[in-house]
């Protein structure tokens, strides 16, 4: 018995937090249980005196009395066990689901905010079937250790109560011997199964992570014709989880075989005890028939508890996989007493970089003091090489991540020194790859300001010279876009991307290659609309294409994480340096 302690106070210490603020309905289920319990362990007791009642020579008007009052009683005990025990569960229910779901909500909001370093590095296929399953064995957990697993040990210690009270010490002995062996190979069969129920954990997640990996990329897929390709990879996987589940399948058979012959060599101990009894006159036959329930009741569920066990060790270690998600370090935090951007004074837009540092692994070096600010109102535009660091500064200015030296301000104060939230509320993106959500364009428009009316949407679908595309969509803004806007074009998406953009209304703009996708045509329309839009906002530009940001109020020159040239448009073009050469380059190339 001392073994399961660990095992069980585990969970109870994880959990407990979570479970706190329902001390109230956990007291009142715990009792019912009990009362359960108690009325189960009465059942034997009073057919064991009904049976001893019939077997008496007393008068015949006793003999129709008694056994009719304790035939009520009989009925009162097996109705009190299943009363209590659906009162048991009507309590209990909301306890577990809220545990659920504030843990899920919990670990939802601790992914959200995790780092963009985290989130370029994991698998989604299988973080998301580490939730399912988490969740999942939470609901399990609590279930068995309340319904399974804690009315089984108080029905135990009330029948070696009643054994201990009504006969000798070896029927208590036989009771607690079986069980303690019974727990102690349960305990050592499982432990040594639960390396296999790991990999095969392990396993699962590689394989659906290589799934979904496979189906986002169903376009590439396609293009290269590696279907056979993709299928073998996953093959591969299903083939190494399905020897981890074998294993974990043959293993069970040993430990249910083992389990079973120790409840089968207790129960005929027992038995034997008790049929000597009834020989020898110590005990009559209605000890016999309680003693033979008592087994019937205690061995069932006790044959149970290895299942149980079983699951508990799985759900835990399910359990442990989304809990290690949770202690993941969050990279970028907020300060304590974090102020709020804009709480005070409307948000200026004013930039400031200064010598700043940045290096995505230690080894790998991006920024090399970068310096430059940004008036409010004003646009800059960023150009040079492709790997030079330009999209970096916006990724910066979010603060997806920390600079490693020098710092950022947002009107005139460390961004640091804000919250995250404020912070990204006071700017909005036009990125280079529009990333949309599976639902309807109207969803992933109003996504910028969820609260806006009609009326600013359609102004936000006109700026992004969207109109004229949704009135040719049967559905118009119902239409939906696909797994990652797979149903639009390149040009749609970035459109889209600047319309939600624009309904933000932000005091700061990014426009990181925001027309990189669109047509000669369209570029020029919408070129218009993010001049308009600039005016009143202090804009960072970060473009490949030079012609796009010849009206910039300053442009930034950048090359191997360094800016190496700065001025306007006309300054650099009389300069024999690499701006000039990347305009010369781009109008030869038309």
């Amino acid at each position: 018995m001392p073994s399961t302690g660990p095992v069980l106070a585990r969970p109870l210490r994880i959990l407990w937090p979570y479970l706190a603020r329902h001390k109230l309905r956990i007291a009142v289920a715990l009792a019912c249980l009990l009362l359960a319990k108690i009325a189960n362990v009465a059942v034997p007791i009073v057919l064991k005196w009904i049976v001893d009642a019939m077997s008496t020579t007393s008068r015949t008007q006793a003999l129709l009395a008694v056994p009719f009052a304790l035939l009520v009683a009989y009925g009162l005990a097996r109705l009190s066990v299943t009363l209590f025990t659906e009162l048991r569960e009507f309590f209990f229910a909301k306890v577990t689901q809220r545990a659920v779901r504030r843990v899920a909500l919990e670990t939802f909001e601790h992914l959200h905010r995790l780092s963009l370093r985290f989130h370029l590095s994991r698998q989604t296929g299988g973080l998301t079937r580490d939730i399912e399953r988490g969740t999942r064995g939470i609901s399990s957990l609590l279930s068995f250790m309340l319904f399974s697993i804690g009315p089984t040990l108080v029905e135990l210690a009330l029948v070696c109560a009643v054994l201990a009270w009504n006969y000798d010490w070896t029927f208590v002995a036989i009771t607690l011997t079986t069980l303690v062996g019974y727990i102690a190979y349960t305990i050592l069969v499982t432990e040594w199964r639960t390396t296999f129920r790991k990999e095969m954990n392990e396993l699962d997640s590689k394989a659906n992570s290589r799934a979904i990996d496979s189906l986002l990329n169903y376009e590439t897929v396609k293009y290269f014709g590696n279907e056979r390709f993709e299928a073998n990879r996953y093959d591969q996987s299903l083939e190494r989880w399905e020897r981890a589940a074998v294993r974990s399948q043959t293993s069970l058979s040993l430990l249910n075989l083992g389990q079973s012959l120790f409840i089968a060599v207790g129960a005929t101990l027992i038995m034997w005890r008790a049929i000597d009894g009834v020989i020898a006159g110590r005990m009559t036959v209605g000890d016999l028939v309680l003693v033979n329930a008592f087994l019937i009741q205690l061995y069932a569920p006790l044959n149970f508890l290895g299942v149980v066990y079983r699951e508990i060790r799985q759900s835990m270690t399910d359990m442990g996989r989304m809990f290690a998600l949770l202690q993941e370090h969050q990279d970028v935090s907020d300060r304590a007493g974090a102020a709020t951007l804009g709480a005070v004074k409307p948000v200026r837009g004013e930039i400031g970089f200064d010598a700043v540092e940045f290096a995505y692994e230690p080894d790998r070096q991006i920024l090399h003091g970068v310096s430059f600010t940004v008036a409010s109102g004003q646009t800059v535009a960023v150009v040079g090489p492709s790997g030079g660091g330009k999209s970096t500064l916006a990724r910066l200015l979010f603060r997806f991540y920390d600079v490693t030296g020098g710092a950022i301000s947002v009107d005139g104060r460390d961004l640091r020194d804000y919250t995250q939230q404020s912070l990204r509320a006071a700017i909005g993106i036009v990125p280079q790859d529009t990333v949309l959500f599976n639902d309807t364009l109207a969803y992933n428009l109003q996504y910028g300001n969820p609260k806006a009316d009609a009326d600013v949407v359609q102004a936000a679908i006109r700026a992004a010279r969207l109109d004229a595309f949704i009135a040719k969509l049967p559905q118009g803004l119902e239409t939906t876009v696909g797994e990652r806007g797979l149903k639009l074009s390149g040009g749609e998406k970035q459109r889209v991307a600047i319309a939600r953009a624009l309904l933000k209304n932000p005091a700061i703009l990014i426009f990181d290659e925001a027309t990189s996708a669109l047509d000669s045509e369209s570029e020029k329309a919408i070129q218009a609309e993010i001049r308009a839009a600039s005016r009143e906002r202090t804009t960072l530009i970060i473009a490949h294409r030079l012609s796009t940001i010849v009206d910039a109020d300053q442009i930034l020159v950048m090359d191997g994480g360094r800016i190496v040239e700065r001025g306007t448009h006309a300054e650099l073009l009389a300069r024999p340096g690499l701006y000039a050469r990347l305009w010369t380059l781009q109008a030869e190339q038309g």
